[in-house]
């Protein structure tokens, strides 16, 4: 192997994973997102786990976290506003990346 495919190749391997750390990054964001939003609808223990799954799961709709942005802004209805769930969302970001960095 030439040192150029080397490079490549390790360009290659580190590209996949940053994109990996980023998935697993946004989820962990808004699985943060969930539990704090169960806090306010008063969800504790087990439901508030589910409820946090579900925010996870409801990124998966469209890319972007406006899909998130919707769920948690419609299941609280009127408790928060959509501007309030995204600076939430920037908040947990910083958090879900410092949790990564010490699992990692």
């Amino acid at each position: 192997m030439t040192t150029f495919e080397d490079r490549e190749h390790a360009f290659e391997a580190k590209f996949a994973h940053d994109s990996e750390m980023q998935f697993r990054t946004e989820a962990r964001r808004n699985k943060l997102l969930g539990l704090w939003a169960a806090g306010l609808m008063g969800k504790t223990g087990e439901a508030a786990s589910a409820y946090a799954l579900e925010v996870v799961s409801a990124d998966f709709q469209e890319s972007g976290s406006e899909d998130v942005v919707r769920k948690v802004v419609g299941d609280l209805a009127g408790k928060v506003s959509a501007e309030e769930v995204r600076a939430k969302l920037g908040e947990l970001l910083s958090v879900a990346k410092a949790q990564m960095m010490e699992e990692f």
